[in-house]
């Protein structure tokens, strides 16, 4: 099975189908998103927030363009989709730019030149199953012609995966330096991301996440991600940050992994609170721009959290093959959607839904809640405001809101009012240049953004939601909806807990045999269906969330809108 897209930046003409239609309705400028017409535009987007990666990095400066093929033969082959298997890191260039440079002179006289450049970039994705299954040598095949790697994992992923990754390396020959980090908003920092470069400079790396980016410039990386919005969400990013003084992401670079192994297997370790934290992301994609995917994350909702996206035992083949059409068709509509915009100079963005008044709801409760969450938060009351102005049907409305609510996502908090709703406003405002740029479903499966709601309209969406929850469970409040250890990456459980909860997991999974064997132990991740802390209790970790939250809040109540909250290494 072999098929391609390739995707192009820096101002060059872009083979995606877009179109605007602008027309008022109830005053407001609606921008309604379709593919009918070529456009220009830069190409980039920003990272999710709690990811867990494994970065893997070569020996030299290479890169590559790809044949592509794909591992997961249960997949259906698709009519469009972006490539997904590394074949040579090193014998051709990943980006490779053209310039032009003329003579100029200014109206006062004075001599100078014009540079024109233009940058080809192609990264691609797998989907494979089993990334270090010695029966699998797509990933080692990208380490032969220097035969060694630098990984940089999380600590708790290398608990639970590092004897597996370590075996893998092994089984083909080369050699691995295996860096480990807690990852995490409290640790995404400057004095992390030097640890890393530290390493990566005893490694002996001759040149290209944003330690990559930073060191040398441009060092390559593979990227794995190991959550469900690291999977679903993430993957398609290229923006890599840390954090640095009083702000979210303020240091970083624009910088693609050369190749994205998907692997759905490490679900089968994820805590099912993570797995329904990255849920929202679907939700959020398939109700503004697919459809079809929808439509099964509605059919299939209770069993994809419970099992894992078809990854736990006893996961019926229905429901696989039903999670596997979800995650290719989230993933692409992503690639779509984002790579002709991959520099976020478009802000009519259809993959923001519940992204504009969320980052306040975040970082308003005592314990922040989860990012999941605080978008559902967001993409409900949306929909309450879009069915307000008839661009949404009530029974659309009922079914998204149902959603919601069958998959343990918040859709209110005590703390959602005017006020927040004020200062939130005000602060999206100042990001996306004076508009509010509100993505709404209109109908299901597409979407429209609204530019003028007034304050009283915002308002009176937001006491009529406030009165629906009241027919939820929980009055629309989640499960497991905030913060604990397994998202700041910052507390770790005791040894001995550690290994008794591992080993349980990691028997449920099936994977102790002959060629797997036990893989250690577990902390702050996630992984290993257990966060090891009461949900919502004030933990060392929480306390360090809440501090981070007040530093966020900067001035007037502004927030400063989050791009990513996990180290890209």
């Amino acid at each position: 099975m072999s098929y391609g897209l390739d995707w192009y930046g820096y101002s060059r003409e872009g083979s995606y189908k877009y179109a605007r239609t602008h027309r008022p309705r109830h005053s407001t400028t609606r921008t309604v998103y379709s593919r009918s017409k070529s456009f220009t535009c830069e190409t980039w987007r920003h990272l999710r927030r709690h990811h867990r990666w494994i970065y893997l990095v070569p020996f030299a400066f290479v890169s590559y363009t790809s044949t592509t093929t794909r591992s997961a033969t249960h997949l259906p082959t698709p009519s469009l989709t972006p490539s997904f298997l590394l074949s040579n890191l090193g014998n051709h260039i990943m980006s490779d730019l053209k310039a032009t440079v003329s003579e100029t002179k200014s109206s006062s006289g004075h001599d100078g030149f014009h540079v024109t450049g233009y940058e080809k970039i192609e990264y691609d994705f797998t989907f494979i199953d089993g990334i270090f299954d010695v029966a699998h040598p797509n990933l080692a095949d990208c380490y032969k012609r220097w035969g060694r790697c630098l990984a940089v994992t999380d600590q708790n992923i290398y608990n639970v995966y590092g004897q597996q990754m370590e075996r893998y390396f092994a089984h083909y020959g080369l050699e691995l330096k295996i860096h480990k980090t807690k990852i995490g908003e409290k640790v995404k920092t400057m004095p992390t991301l030097l640890s890393i470069v530290d390493s990566m400079n005893d490694f002996g790396i001759i040149r290209k996440v944003f330690a990559c980016a930073a060191y040398r410039r441009n060092t390559n990386f593979i990227r794995i991600p190991t959550t469900v919005i690291g999977l679903i969400d993430a993957s398609v990013s290229i923006k890599v940050a840390v954090n640095y003084g009083n702000y979210k992401n303020r240091l970083g670079a624009y910088h693609a992994p050369i190749h994205t192994f998907l692997d759905f297997t490490f679900l089968r370790t994820l805590a099912t609170a993570q797995i329904r934290n990255g849920f929202a992301e679907l939700i959020k994609i398939s109700t503004c721009a697919h459809l079809g995917t929808f439509n099964l994350l509605d059919q299939y909702c209770e069993d994809l959290i419970e099992k894992s996206f078809g990854r736990a035992p006893g996961s019926s083949p229905e429901l696989i093959a039903a999670a596997d059409q979800i995650n290719r068709d989230g993933i692409l509509e992503m690639l779509r959607l984002e790579t002709p915009n991959l520099h976020e100079i478009g802000l009519d963005r259809v993959i923001a839904y519940g992204h504009t008044w969320s980052p306040l709801h975040e970082l308003v409760p005592e314990t922040p809640l989860r990012h999941g969450h605080a978008i559902s938060i967001d993409m409900a009351y949306s929909a309450t405001l879009a069915n307000s102005r008839k661009l949404l049907s009530d029974a659309e409305h009922r079914r998204l809101l149902g959603l919601f609510s069958r998959a343990g996502l918040s859709m209110d908090h005590p703390q959602f009012d005017e006020e927040v709703l004020a200062r939130a406003t005000a602060a999206i405002l100042k990001t996306r240049d004076g508009l509010l740029r509100a993505a709404v479903p209109s109908p299901i499966g597409s979407c429209v953004f609204l530019n003028d709601v007034s304050a009283e309209e915002m308002n009176a969406a937001l006491r009529r939601h406030k009165e629906l929850m009241r027919e939820y469970p929980r009055r629309g409040e989640g499960i497991e909806a905030y913060v604990d250890a397994s998202d700041t990456g910052y507390t770790e459980n005791p040894q001995a807990e550690e290994e008794r909860m591992v080993e349980a997991a990691v028997r449920k999974a099936g994977g102790l045999n002959a060629t797997n064997g036990t893989n250690g132990t577990h902390g702050t991740n996630g992984h290993a269906k257990t966060n090891g802390f009461a949900n919502g209790a004030l933990t060392s970790s929480n306390g360090a969330a809440k501090e981070q939250k007040e530093q966020d809040l900067v001035g007037n109540g502004v927030v400063k809108a989050p791009a990513t909250t996990s180290l890209e290494a």
